[in-house]
């Protein structure tokens, strides 16, 4: 690890295999806490390589408990995190509004590191269970459309990242890696990020697998449509632009889609959206990450997308889907 630190500290960077290598020795415990928070430091310094990003991907789904789940063509909301903004856990309402549209999710999620709530946190004060256990997921799919899928039972090699990580409290490389590696390999993904620049990044090694993707990034600096302005989608093949207006509704303003300052509030938000009692910006936000999701599984516009949304909001489908999770928990 001395020698990778030297090289990184005077601005080299290291191959797809050496950064490979480094994950796994990482997890099997070959590097001290010092070591390990130094490595992530740099990359909060610089920007991080593809052949870097591919090469820590690679061995996360290498030491992952990969759960397959047979006859669904399944899809992952995700986002990176890590923009500082702090809104509500749109991504995650939007997971439950895209199941509720019929498609089927496995949402790979965690607790907040640079963020008040990440999804887990959420997810797990409302009642959702986690659990790495076959049968119990296949029935979470089946019935609510949707499993959750809490990343440290499936990613036990990096139990010795997590505390680190904690420590910190701000984002690193492991947000960039986090849609990328989720245990069930869904063939459909939508991919919120946090830079224009890691947005190029990811469109680039997602070209080279055979999901169907959209990658997100608004340009104000959101990773996930936010509708305050305009939004950069690069997808398996095209980029575009998208604005609010694309989905027939006005711009809204940031303060609209804050999160509160405590993972209850960000409960009691997510309640009141899911329940069709949220604001008209707040379904409208949440409608929007779903519909992209919906368009992008279904080969259909973004604009189609978002009224199944919307529809599978306002009638209560997506309700349902998250009541069904939280029944099958207890």
């Amino acid at each position: 690890m001395k020698r990778i630190l030297n090289r990184l500290i005077n601005h080299e960077t290291i191959s797809k295999q050496e950064a490979n290598q480094v994950l796994i020795d990482i997890s099997q415990g070959a590097y001290n806490e010092s070591q390990i928070a130094s490595f992530l430091t740099v990359y909060m310094m610089r920007s991080i390589t593809t052949d870097e990003l591919a090469g820590f991907r690679d061995a996360l789904l290498d030491l992952c408990l990969a759960v397959k789940f047979d006859g669904y063509s399944t899809i992952d909301l995700c986002g990176t995190g890590g923009d500082g903004k702090n809104t509500f856990n749109i991504s995650t309402l939007a997971s439950f509004v895209t199941a509720g549209a019929g498609v089927h999710v496995t949402k790979h999620g965690n607790y907040g590191v640079s963020s008040i709530s990440g999804s887990s946190n959420v997810l797990e004060y409302l009642g959702v269970k986690f659990s790495s256990d076959k049968d119990f997921l296949n029935q979470c799919l089946d019935r609510a459309g949707i499993c959750v899928l809490h990343a440290p039972l499936f990613h036990p090699a990096m139990k010795n990242v997590a505390p680190i990580r904690k420590a910190l409290g701000v984002k690193t490389f492991f947000n960039m890696l986090g849609p990328m590696v989720n245990p069930a390999f869904p063939i459909n993904q939508l991919v919120g990020v946090f830079s224009l620049e890691l947005a190029r990044i990811y469109g680039y090694l997602y070209q080279e697998t055979d999901k169907n993707f959209t990658i997100l990034h608004a340009l104000d600096g959101y990773d996930e449509i936010s509708l305050t302005g305009d939004t950069k989608v690069i997808s398996n093949h095209t980029e575009q632009m998208i604005s609010p207006s694309d989905f027939g509704v006005k711009p809204i303003d940031a303060a609209a889609i804050f999160g509160g300052e405590t993972v209850a509030e960000s409960a009691e938000i997510f309640k009141k959206v899911i329940q069709g009692s949220g604001s008209e910006a707040q379904q409208n936000v949440v409608c929007a990450n779903a519909g992209m999701a919906i368009a992008t599984a279904k080969n259909i516009t973004p604009q189609e997308g978002f009224q199944l949304a919307l529809e599978s909001l306002k009638s209560g489908k997506a309700k349902e889907s998250l009541q069904t999770l939280i029944e099958l928990s207890k």
